[in-house]
């Protein structure tokens, strides 16, 4: 019999395959345990602060929270079947007598799962997928900057169509994941926590604080360097995380779509870039000169299973009345996807930072094309010079040039009708009617200022 690997003994392969060990140990359980049992120290001081107890009581209580072990929880929860009551009970077995009573007071269970969630997500995305993104975008603007002027045939439909540059092309990336980076700090720094108590009215803290109830939730949030959520009912709305989860979800199709698109310029046909293939490393299990594109194609995959973990995510924003547990086990499951998106990330640093570029390939598959992909210049020259119907009689052109397996350029020269629009062309219109690579429009200077705008932004 095989014999059994610890590694194997999961049954997601987001425990041993798709996710990386760092990030791991902001999302799991035991990090969850942790952030749990921060709220319960935030609120314990904050009662301090109020008057409710005195300091010794709050540091007690602090201390006991500080030797809490995941073993006891789990021992006590499946005595009780209830996961905060449990780490409660732990706490309190912790303390004398005196210190009981303030373990806990005034919150409901949601108050401290619903804003250890939160400060569980904000550290790893603040601690481990932030910089990640940014080291990630370094390395994309360092590629467009390098190749700003490495010429590439543009493709549109799969068809050939006007020449860019590859920098370019990189630079697009750069441009919409240096935004969806804004767009994702700006919803973690939003994400909200709460302290309101059952049904979440301030009941039970109205009893000790009957003029200012929610004194007791402010104090606490400012020590989690959080704000208050405006409305509450026993659970937290879940528009703030479903905004930060679509910003994720943003992020991964970004990525996706970049790796899409190496992947594509990986094919036999095309093969103008390649990723890094290790000595040793086998790309098929019976054809040995297969050099796959499994990092792309890995990347693309992993973003499938996000977005049906994200129909989750929005399905959970409804709950009857204050509240019900239709989303407690949903919920449990939201770690996986800033899991699944920091795999991504760490898959697209390492796609993109070894990627090879064949400017020559490039070259050749410009070449390929022929003269045909200066049809627009011409056409716009034509018009620019009067021609009444100019994009029709390029078509024409075309067509003719294509029957006659002839260039462009050389059945415009004998076209009767070309003849008094030829004689206008100045020597920029003949470069470039000849020379379709240099037929580029802003493809540098775009790349460099994106390049530049990103860099500053970040101070990259």
């Amino acid at each position: 019999m095989v014999p059994l690997s610890p590694q194997l003994d999961v049954i997601s392969p987001i425990d041993y395959r798709y996710s990386d060990p760092e990030l791991r140990g902001y999302l799991s359980g035991n990090a969850m345990l942790r952030e749990m049992l921060a709220v319960e120290v935030a609120l314990v001081k904050a009662l301090q602060k109020v008057g409710i107890c005195d300091d010794p009581t709050a540091r007690e209580i602090e201390v006991a929270c500080q030797h809490i072990t995941p073993q006891e929880v789990l021992f006590d929860e499946q005595r009780i079947h209830h996961d905060v009551r449990a780490l409660v009970n732990c706490i309190r077995e912790r303390v004398g007598d005196s210190a009981k009573p303030f373990v806990h007071l005034t919150a409901t269970s949601a108050d401290i799962k619903d804003t250890a969630y939160i400060l569980l997500f904000r550290r790893a995305l603040d601690d481990i997928v932030i910089p990640d993104l940014k080291k990630l975008l370094t390395i994309l603007i360092g590629l467009s900057i390098r190749e700003a002027e490495t010429v590439q045939i543009g493709r549109t439909h799969g068809q050939h169509a006007i020449p860019i540059t590859f920098g370019f092309a990189i630079a697009g990336y750069v441009s919409r994941l240096g935004s969806a980076i804004l767009a994702l700090q700006r919803a973690i720094d939003q994400l909200p926590g709460m302290l309101s108590g059952a049904v979440g009215t301030y009941a039970a803290a109205s009893l000790l604080l009957p003029k200012q109830p929610r004194t007791i939730e402010r104090y606490a949030l400012e020590i989690l360097e959080l704000q208050p959520v405006e409305h509450s009912t026993q659970i937290m709305p879940r528009e703030p995380l479903a905004r930060l989860f679509s910003e994720l979800v943003v992020i991964a199709g970004i990525l996706a779509n970049l790796a899409d698109d190496m992947r594509n310029l990986q094919r036999s046909e095309i093969a103008e870039v390649g990723e890094h293939f290790e000595k040793g490393q086998v790309g098929s299990s019976t054809m040995p000169q297969k050099q796959n594109p499994i990092v792309a194609e890995n990347i693309k995959s992993c973003w499938k299973i996000i977005l049906g973990r994200m129909v989750t995510v929005y399905m959970d924003q409804i709950s009857e009345h204050q509240r019900d547990l239709t989303n407690s086990a949903s919920g449990r499951t939201y770690p996986e996807i800033i899991a699944y998106v920091g795999w991504m990330i760490r898959r697209s640093t390492e796609l993109m930072g070894k990627l090879g570029v064949d400017k020559e390939r490039m070259h050749a598959n410009l070449v390929l094309g022929g003269d045909y992909q200066t049809a627009e210049a011409l056409y716009v020259i034509l018009s620019q010079l009067g021609h009444a119907n100019a994009h029709a009689k390029v078509m024409q052109l075309v067509y003719l040039a294509r029957a006659n397996k002839s260039t462009l350029h050389a059945t415009v020269e004998v076209d009767p009708e070309m003849q008094p629009f030829v004689d206008q062309f100045s020597d920029v219109h003949r470069t470039i009617l000849q020379h379709p690579e240099q037929y580029l429009g802003e493809a540098k200077r775009g790349t460099l200022e994106i390049a530049e705008r990103w860099k500053v932004e970040f101070q990259l």
